[in-house]
């Protein structure tokens, strides 16, 4: 077990402070999320579902925008590859981006296919429901090959790489591959938020940053215990070829993988969880910023662990700025300032 006392804070400090000068490129699947906010008073007659009266409703980005939002709110540079329909849900999506200040020419906009719209119904802090409505097909050749030739001409100007699968037809193994390739020529460093049926697509990536249930769906190993954690995450490194592997546990924190080194486990954070949704976003966004800010793998993980533990207190897809992030690492080393 590996407690965040242990970190050096001025090391902490150091790499969020970089954050600024990091420029991520995210690819991935572009998901607009719509909250309906109400509250319950009643039972519907017509079912035994509860009848929610609406006060309020608020869109923001979700998916691989989530990230790309969060890596903005820690200060750190964003832009984004994708594709979103020509629709005003895709009009409305693209706007909120560029409002955030996300570079946003890498968006291809297909008429043929909507925008992805996640819709959650949220009362008294808990979710009633949620309705998806999307298009999970592969993307046509001439997309594809659209977005390869941006990833091409734009990756030299990127310190790093996020690869955010939610499964919608944006990641093919083509496209990940060719990722991998560059990034590998220019020395990049690549994560990837997996999509658990996606193994062979992400073989020589950086880093892989697996849920429990995913990490358990990937290595075709049920997780119970320590033992078995031990063997998905292992196998997992090796099989990928990767530097690291993080595991998301849900209240049981963290653990990280890393090549030749032993499995490191890390306490959740979290003091009060009203909401999950978007919280590996978060993860994936800040480790990849900290370790493009020369933060090791395990100050990566603490600190992409600190803002987990954020962002799961406030509810919705939300994000956690550098202030917020720096001043939970100094209130769990007992730092004053």
């Amino acid at each position: 077990m590996d407690n965040i006392q242990s970190m050096d804070y001025a090391r902490l400090k150091n790499a969020v402070s970089r954050f600024g000068s990091v420029k991520v490129l995210v690819i991935g699947d572009l998901i607009l999320d719509e909250f309906i906010w109400g509250q319950v008073t009643r039972i519907s007659p017509e079912a035994p579902i509860p009848v929610v009266w609406v006060k309020s409703e608020s869109f923001v980005p979700g998916g691989a925008c989530n990230v790309a939002n969060n890596i903005r709110a820690l200060g750190g540079q964003a832009g984004v590859i994708g594709v979103i329909g020509s629709e005003g849900r895709g009009r409305m999506l693209l706007e909120l981006l560029q409002k955030t200040g996300i570079e946003t020419t890498g968006i291809i906009k297909d008429p043929a296919r909507p925008t992805t719209l996640k819709t959650r119904v949220v009362a008294h802090h808990q979710q009633v429901v949620r309705i998806d409505r999307e298009e999970v097909a592969p993307l046509s050749r001439e997309v594809q090959k659209k977005i390869l030739t941006d990833v091409k001409r734009r990756i030299r100007s990127f310190d790093a790489i996020c690869v955010e699968d939610y499964g919608k037809g944006v990641i093919t193994p083509e496209l990940v591959q060719e990722i991998v390739r560059l990034s590998r020529r220019y020395g990049k460093i690549i994560t990837v938020d997996p999509k658990e049926s996606h193994l062979s697509y992400y073989r020589g990536v950086s880093c892989i940053t697996p849920n429990h249930h995913e990490a358990s769906t990937l290595a075709k190993i049920i997780i119970r215990d320590d033992a078995s954690l031990t063997r998905a995450g292992q196998k997992l490194l090796r099989v990928l070829e990767c530097q690291n592997v993080l595991i998301t546990r849900g209240e049981n924190g963290m653990c990280l993988f890393q090549k030749g080194l032993k499995p490191v486990k890390i306490p959740t954070l979290a003091q009060d969880v009203f909401d999950v949704s978007g919280a590996g976003d978060t993860v994936i966004g800040t480790y990849t910023l900290a370790l493009a800010s020369k933060a090791s793998a395990i100050e990566a993980a603490h600190l992409a662990n600190c803002a987990a533990g954020i962002v799961v207190g406030k509810v919705g897809t939300a994000t956690v700025t550098q202030g917020e992030l720096l001043a939970r690492v100094r209130q769990l080393l007992s730092v004053t300032v």
